[in-house]
């Protein structure tokens, strides 16, 4: 990151206000912090490229193209209220800067103060790192990644907007426990199971949300008799991430060879596909599914206690409920 970036100050602050302007007619920012963060965080400077689809395959967009038409598309899009794909390796997408409106929505979810301690799981471009510091401090703030490359860029582009949380490399999977307890644990990776090792670095009353099954799943975490646990339900929003790699079991797409396609096509019962995957076959999902009113995702909640974790549908100890695969960080 260079000085260059200087000359985009003035036309980025333009296009920041009016992203920010856009999102709260949507209904998002309602907290003036957030607000104030995504006004004043440069996202211009988190994505100095990305990649855009095109006709022969992913192109690049870059802050020093010699094309100044391509510089004003490469502004206009870190702008836009879109998910960036930031790396690409072997054709595979593995990190990327999520929808603003949606990081705005996971952060007003976390219902954060001051004082809190937060745990990031996925540091990307370090983007959401940052809105994390502007609102809470640098030193309350701790992004974990896998990925020596991706850390290293976040880091960079931290310090280039003056907020130096701690960026740890390792895996986000097993937590950052030298720099815990934390009040809040977010992920923007989707997960297959949740880490018990998350729960064990908590404070009690703490809470932790995470993209799961193309949706996102919001824990809260308390003490039991038997010991720490986390249960809640999903939020209504859709979301898509890239998959947490560490030591976890990796994500697997549900099969749907066989069901009509304006099923295997329906969002929401990917979603229920996705979840119920280890128990139900593709047809005993879709009769489930319809038998129960094509139920909608805050329908659903993941119970982790006891050793165990499962999914569950309007209730933890009814009826429907669908272990989810071993946690591998134990």
């Amino acid at each position: 990151m260079g000085p260059y970036l200087d000359q985009f100050s003035e036309a980025g602050a333009g296009a920041r206000w009016a992203m920010v302007r856009e999102m709260v007619v949507r209904g998002a920012l309602k907290d003036p912090a957030w607000r104030a963060a995504f006004e004043e965080v440069p996202r211009h400077l988190f994505v100095p490229y990305y990649f855009v689809t095109g006709t022969g395959g992913p192109q690049r967009l870059w802050c020093e193209d010699p094309d100044p038409a391509r510089r004003t598309r490469w502004l206009h899009g870190a702008y836009a209220d879109e998910a960036l794909a930031t790396r690409i390796r072997d054709g595979e997408l593995v990190s990327s800067s999520s929808q603003p409106s949606l990081m705005a929505r996971m952060l007003e979810e976390l219902e954060m103060t001051d004082g809190m301690t937060v745990l990031e799981i996925g540091a990307g471009t370090g983007y959401n790192a940052a809105l994390l510091a502007h609102r809470l401090g640098d030193d309350a703030v701790t992004t974990i990644d896998l990925d020596p490359e991706i850390t290293e860029s976040a880091r960079r582009h931290l310090a280039a907007v003056g907020h130096h949380p701690a960026v740890i490399t390792g895996d986000g999977a097993r937590g950052c426990p030298e720099r815990g307890p934390y009040d809040r644990i977010i992920a923007t990776c989707t997960l297959p199971s949740v880490p018990q090792a998350w729960l064990a670095q908590c404070r009690p009353g703490a809470r932790i949300l995470a993209p799961f099954a193309t949706g996102l799943i919001l824990l809260g975490v308390r003490e039991t008799p038997h010991g720490r646990c986390a249960e809640g339900r999903f939020l209504y929003t859709p979301a898509f991430f890239v998959p947490l790699r560490g030591a976890v079991p990796p994500v697997r797409h549900p099969h749907t060879a066989g069901l009509p396609r304006r099923v295997a096509e329906d969002e929401l019962f990917l979603f229920m596909l996705t979840l119920t995957r280890s128990t139900l076959d593709p047809r005993e999902a879709l009769s489930l599914w319809q038998r129960e009113g094509r139920p909608e995702r805050a329908r659903f909640g993941v119970t982790v206690r006891d050793g165990r974790q499962w999914a569950w549908l309007d209730d933890p100890e009814g009826p429907y409920t669908w272990p989810l695969p071993a946690d591998l960080t134990d």
